[in-house]
């Protein structure tokens, strides 16, 4: 078919659309943005007589691009060849003229929606709204940092309160004892696998010193304050103190913690002074690739579940065990525990949809997207409500805010930015290169763990898993899933002392079940790493968690570091001569029982976690 040219091109290529059509209109000012003033858009009401070689009744039933070489393009073409003026639409040109098949669908694609405009138009408001225009997220860009920069605080203060008993000089695993050790058994290689800046000095002051400078650069994060050099301190700060907490540290927050604050440096403004006003270049790799954490970090924690053979998470009986077996239970958690059947299995039901369905929509049209984010926020606030997750939760809300473009900002804070988007002219230049190679060496990884969670157990591809060794040590990227295999039941270890080893009296922990009166408390955002770390010690054996016979020999030394992390010390002047650890079996009193007993918690004992031993049994060892 011969190409249709005109006698009198344009100085610049122009595109033609009806200009009574809002479908239309609303689309021709996403591409005027896209294209950046390389190509001229006009009406045919307007343009039509300037090009009498085309026939109206063309013009209304297509659009036409006109080339200044006198060609025309309609349709799908006239789209890609618009587009293409710019490098980042070139790719679907190339796409129309070389690939089979592509053009004659997504003309056929253009005939539909030309004959259907109205439905079109419907479906534009529905998904987009009234301005199709490419958002920009500058407000939200600011609300996260700052936001990383408060989880950053939290997470830095809490440690502090606690790390002379967990990993000081006298704590419980004491890092320049573990380091020392790592040194001896790998040499070398110790420090690649174990980057931190206790490598220099692993004192009490040293690890103060870690804490209070992230404080104190978190505070200037907050503050919006050289945010791209805050960031890379704060991961550096933090990852020391990651690898030197060894088990205390290990959590899935403190992670996603690392693998977002990594991130954000690619995405953080490079400015000595950040602000939302979209005066800084808007890293799109940056963005990226904090996106994909956010689907990673859902699309898994739900895929695991189903995937993980737990029956519980298909018959919807979860809730039935989650609310008292979980860590750290919440008085919510108590009241939700006593819900109605239906009630719990319609939650597990809401819960697996978000987790699973809503991550697709991150990446789909503006009022998708805001639906997902106020799905998983909502979802988020509920776990925070029912459980003690630390951080974890404020952390995911964070992620969540930049699937929240600068027009629905508006509506709430102060007048968007201008839509300069996330392609302004100054982005691309400002792209660092370092983004782009974080992108190329983390997607495969991220791609085989989202591929892990649909089968468990498959083999990575040699290439990958050995990249993935190299980068492992920095936690840069993780897999994530929590309760993946609901635990049916609820040990709970209770530790005792006693002078003459006939009258035993109980340590009691400010966070964890002991006392059967004490109701569940609110220990979020703060992490009792301690308290944590006895709900795994129960679902196990003392030998499988050397920490807790260090926990014990503390105890019976009555080292001042280590009590202070308990609620109530029974032997505050001299220490007991002997200690043991005994098992119980909890569960929530339903509310009946707790009106007539005053008892939260019910339980049965188990019999012994450790028989009794004294300091004696340790300096033999």
């Amino acid at each position: 078919m011969a190409q249709t040219r005109v006698a009198d091109p344009p100085d610049k290529p122009l595109m033609i659309f009806d200009g009574d059509c809002l479908f239309c209109r609303r689309w021709i000012e996403r591409w005027r943005e896209l294209t950046r003033g390389a190509v001229e858009y006009a009406p045919l009401q307007e343009a039509a007589e300037r090009f009498p070689e085309i026939p109206r009744d063309d013009f209304e039933q297509a659009l036409h691009f006109i080339d200044v070489d006198g060609t025309v393009h309609c349709g799908a073409d006239a789209v890609f060849r618009s587009l293409g003026r710019v490098r980042a639409g070139r790719g679907l040109i190339w796409c129309y003229d070389h690939v089979p098949g592509f053009a004659p669908i997504t003309e056929a694609a253009y005939r539909v929606v030309a004959r259907h405009r109205m439905l079109a138009s419907f479906f534009t408001r529905l998904f987009w709204g009234n301005d199709v225009r490419r958002p920009a997220y500058f407000k939200s860009r600011d609300l996260f940092v700052r936001s990383l920069g408060a989880i950053y605080l939290i997470a830095f203060v809490s440690l502090w309160l606690q790390v002379d008993g967990l990993i000081g000089e006298q704590g419980i695993l004491p890092v320049g004892r573990h380091l020392q050790f790592a040194r001896e058994q790998l040499g070398s290689d110790a420090f690649a696998l174990f980057p931190t800046l206790c490598w220099f000095n692993s004192s009490n002051g040293f690890l103060h010193f870690l804490c209070g400078a992230g404080a104190l650069v978190s505070v200037l994060l907050m503050a919006g304050l050289a945010p791209f050099l805050s960031l890379a301190l704060l991961f550096l700060l933090y990852l020391s103190l990651a690898i030197a907490g060894q088990t205390f540290l290990s959590f899935q927050w403190d992670i996603l913690l690392l693998e977002a604050g990594f991130l954000a440096i690619f995405f953080a403004p490079c400015r000595w002074r950040m602000n939302a006003k979209g005066d800084a270049p808007f890293s799109r790799v940056g963005f990226f690739l904090l996106k994909l954490l956010l689907f990673k970090l859902m699309l898994m924690s739900g895929v695991v579940k189903l995937m993980s053979g737990d029956e519980s998470w298909w018959d919807l009986t979860a809730l039935d065990y989650h609310y008292w077996t979980q860590p750290l239970p919440t008085v919510i958690g108590w009241w939700s525990d006593q819900h109605p059947e239906w009630f719990k299995k319609f939650s597990v039901a809401f819960c697996l949809a978000v987790e699973i369905i809503a991550p697709f929509f991150i990446w789909a049209p503006r009022r998708l997207r805001h639906c997902a984010a106020g799905l998983l926020i909502g979802l988020q606030i509920a776990i925070a409500a029912t459980g003690n997750y630390c951080f974890f939760n404020l952390l995911t809300i964070a992620l969540c805010l930049l699937l929240i473009d600068d027009t629905l900002w508006a509506r709430w804070v102060r007048p968007a930015p201008s839509h300069s988007g996330i392609r302004g002219p100054r982005s691309a230049r400002a792209l660092p290169i370092a983004a782009i190679l974080v992108l190329v060496i983390t997607l495969p990884i991220n791609g085989m763990f989202i591929f892990s969670a649909f089968r468990p157990g498959a083999e990575w591809p040699r290439p990958i898993a050995a990249i993935y060794g190299y980068i492992e040590p920095i936690r840069v990227v993780n897999g994530y899933g929590l309760f993946r295999v609901m635990t049916k039941s609820r040990p709970e270890i209770i530790i005792e002392g006693s002078a003459d080893g006939i009258e035993w009296l109980p340590y009691e922990f400010h966070w964890k079940p002991g006392a059967l009166e004490t109701a569940p408390r609110w220990a979020a955002p703060h992490q009792p790493r301690l308290d944590w770390q006895m709900w795994f010690a129960a679902l196990g054996t003392y030998r499988q968690n050397s920490w807790f016979i260090s926990l014990l020999e503390r105890l019976l030394r009555n080292t001042p570091e280590v009590t202070r992390l308990l609620a109530q010390n029974p032997f505050p002047e001299n220490p007991p001569r002997y200690i043991r650890a005994r098992l119980y079996e909890y569960r929530f009193a339903t509310w009946a029982e707790y009106r007539s007993t005053g008892a939260w918690w019910k339980r049965e004992e188990r019999g012994e976690y450790l028989s009794a031993v004294t300091l004696e049994n340790f300096e033999r060892r």
